[in-house]
């Protein structure tokens, strides 16, 4: 029973916002019928350094007990009942949450060769149309995949395709259960028909070789879920008969495949955290043997492209924290042979590179915000585009082509919806070729974007990028959501989300914390939220609410916070250190039982991760893991009012420590705010599959915050 697929029985117009005292919030709208499931106790002893703790709720990380799943089905009928009273304003959020997106529209089409690909979407449906047109824009299209059939009928679908390059063949990757597990089927683009050559069990990692008869796939460990094999696959064999070409053995490293942009080379790539190797294998030949391409090393990461018989690498060697490029001929690959291109900088992370024939563009990051850098190769032009805003995100797009001088790029603003330019390198003109339809009433001059800097309490400036609606600002006075997420040095960039237009309209401030454990000032800002610096990332989060109440972004009584997976850690800790800063919290797929899953090594994807917390069989590690872990940190004390939701087949956050974190907070906490627990029954970490189905789940955590914040309408 899933309560996002409600649809209410009393339409609410949308009006004017009210504010907290005017209306009743969820705890006065239960009619105290609604009691919250109890998860039974079984005390478990986890010891390790002599230190004991017991766990009374280890039993729910039985996926297959049927006690667990029952217990779960509670939770969720119990979480239906205490928003029943809001189901018509869930409803309402649905249909203006799904009539901003224009139901049949199509993506911008790429060409590939003589070929134009494209996706399209059709009034109604959740999923895509794979297309393409031959020779130009105006020939007939031609329907490669329609995945509304395809994935008709299944409660979970997730698939995508690769093309082979005589555009003959394709490969289409499903996942029908949303644990990230694929199938791989083979169609022939010519009939129409698929090939029997159906490969079980991917990770959903596959290319082609030149030959077009040869595929080579990545396949996880069932257990650990690490990916950890590559295998070769030609067409017309059992691939139960096929071959295994490298097998990762080092628990820390996944492994992975793919095709360098100039087309020429394989590349078999190792990664961990901090470390990385690649084999190379001419495209040519997919029965040769790979060679390596530099030995792996402790804490050296670099990658490599390929163009114009040489290699370029993106490498941390050498003290390199904010990496330097490098370039070595494609027959001397071995780091005696590197040559530099440009030299590490302490003040800009270089975070990608994209080759052309004649030119390279350059993804670097600078005072928080991302650039781009145009670069001839024989050194006679360098330039940046200037984009014009103080928070932006602008990115490279799909640049398949190398020989040419057009460079494809998307910018997107916390106001500016998602749009594609096309740039030529050589005069510098520039075109927009399409901005993503925002249906309604939208207009990006009713929005206002600030970018400012909370000090953190050891003096650290931390960024944070604000958006609202400019008439609606009143000083001190409105619902303020904060969200973060400071880990894996992944950056919280201000994109345009749309969603968010709905808080926006209603009153509310939308703030992003660039809180230390992402990137967004250089590779410093990352090693400075992780291992034994790990506290940063919540103590940041806590100083920027703290910083944007001073300074009048929001009403005190109505904070509110959000982040999901390691961001749900972030919500956790949070919650710990300042319950009284915030009047609810939602935590997406949160990854709250730290110590216990880190010491368990069987739980899918642990060991990967002793690179990001620390391992804690070290009992430093341990303890400092300890002190933060939100679940072990729950208290008898008060909290906020909590939505928690997960995935009963999530292959990275296993949907245990969320229930987990919930039945421990419901025994211990001495408020009467909610903690509800949603749990869809047929989804993963990336919750419900399709373009509309996820539009529930945003309706009913907006109907959380919005009736908690008295905005009942």
């Amino acid at each position: 029973m899933k309560s996002y697929y409600l649809l209410g029985i009393l339409a609410l117009g949308i009006g004017a916002c009210t504010h907290s005292g005017d209306q009743p919030s969820l705890p006065q709208l239960m009619d105290g019928s609604q009691t919250a499931p109890t998860a039974k106790k079984i005390p478990e002893e986890l010891t390790i350094h002599d230190d004991t703790r017991i766990d009374n709720y280890y039993w729910l990380n039985q996926r297959e007990n049927a006690e667990v799943i029952s217990y779960l089905e509670a939770e969720n009928e119990y979480t239906d009942g205490v928003m029943a009273p809001l189901e018509g304003f869930q409803e309402v959020l649905f249909t203006e949450l799904r009539a901003r997106e224009k139901e049949d529209q199509e993506t911008l089409p790429y060409k590939y060769d003589n070929y134009y690909y494209y996706y399209r979407y059709i009034e109604g449906g959740e999923y895509d149309i794979f297309c393409r047109k031959e020779g130009s824009l105006e020939a007939e299209e031609e329907i490669l995949v329609d995945n509304n059939q395809r994935g008709a009928g299944y409660g979970y679908y997730s698939s995508f395709e690769t093309v082979s390059p005589d555009h003959n063949l394709m490969m289409i990757m499903t996942d029908t259960v949303g644990r990230r597990n694929y199938s791989v089927q083979i169609k022939d683009l010519t009939t129409g028909e698929y090939l029997a050559d159906a490969i079980p069990n991917t990770t959903g990692n596959t290319v082609w070789a030149n030959d077009n008869r040869t595929i080579f796939y990545a396949k996880k460990d069932m257990v650990t879920l690490r990916s950890y094999q590559i295998y070769r696959h030609t067409l017309g064999t059992d691939p139960a008969t096929d071959v295994l070409i490298y097998q990762e053995d080092d628990e820390k490293f996944n492994t992975y495949i793919f095709k360098t942009k100039s087309r020429k080379f394989l590349v078999i790539a190792s990664s961990s955290t901090l470390s990385s190797e690649y084999q190379i294998l001419n495209a040519d030949t997919p029965k040769g043997e790979f060679r390596l391409f530099q030995p792996r090393q402790e804490n050296h990461q670099y990658d490599v492209s390929h163009i114009n018989d040489h290699f370029y690498m993106l490498t941390n060697r050498e003290g390199a924290t904010n990496f330097m490029l490098m370039k070595t001929h494609e027959d001397a690959t071995g780091e005696e042979n590197w040559e530099t291109v440009i030299e590490h900088r302490e003040d800009v992370l270089l975070s990608g590179l994209t080759t052309f024939t004649d030119h390279m563009v350059l993804s670097e990051r600078k005072n928080g915000l991302t650039q781009l850098r145009i670069m001839k190769w024989n050194g006679e032009d360098d330039h940046y585009l200037d984009f014009g805003e103080s928070a932006y995100v602008a990115n490279v797009g799909t640049n398949i082509d190398a020989n040419t001088t057009s460079l494809r790029y998307n910018y997107q603003s916390l106001t500016t919806p998602s749009s594609t330019y096309e740039y030529n390198m050589e005069t510098r003109e520039q075109t927009l070729l399409k901005e993503s339809p925002v249906l309604g009433d939208f207009s990006r001059e009713n929005y206002t974007t600030d970018r400012l800097w909370a000090t953190a309490a050891d003096g650290t400036q931390v960024p944070v990028t604000v958006v609202y609606r400019t008439e609606k600002l009143e000083q001190g006075k409105n619902p303020l959501l904060v969200s973060g997420y400071g880990s894996y040095g992944y950056s919280r960039d201000p994109y345009f989300r749309m969603n968010v237009l709905s808080l926006l309209d209603r009153g509310f401030v939308y703030a992003i914390a660039h809180v230390r454990g992402g990137q967004e000032l250089g590779r410093q800002w990352y090693e400075n939220g992780k291992f034994l610096h790990k506290k940063n990332t919540f103590t940041d989060f806590n100083d920027c609410t703290e910083f944007l109440l001073e300074e009048g972004y929001g009403d005190p009584a109505r904070v509110f916070a959000q982040g999901g997976s390691a961001g749900g850690l972030l919500m956790g800790a949070i919650m710990n250190m300042r319950p009284d800063l915030y009047k609810g919290i939602i935590a997406n797929v949160p990854f709250v039982d730290v110590v216990t899953t880190m010491l368990d090594e069987t739980i899918p994807l642990t060991v990967g991760e002793f690179e990001e917390w620390g391992n804690p069989k070290d009992k430093e590690y341990y303890d400092y893991m300890l002190s933060y872990s939100p679940y072990d940190n729950v208290e008898a004390k008060d909290y906020p009012n909590l939505l928690v939701t997960t995935g009963l087949h999530d292959s990275q956050v296993q949907y245990w420590e969320p229930a987990k974190w919930v039945a421990k907070l419901r025994e211990l906490k001495t408020d009467d705010n909610l903690v509800l627990l949603q749990t869809n029954m047929e989804a993963g970490h990336g919750g419900a599959s399709g373009r509309f189905n996820a539009y529930y789940e945003v309706a009913l955590e907006y109907a959380f915050l919005l009736d908690l914040a008295g905005i009942q309408e």
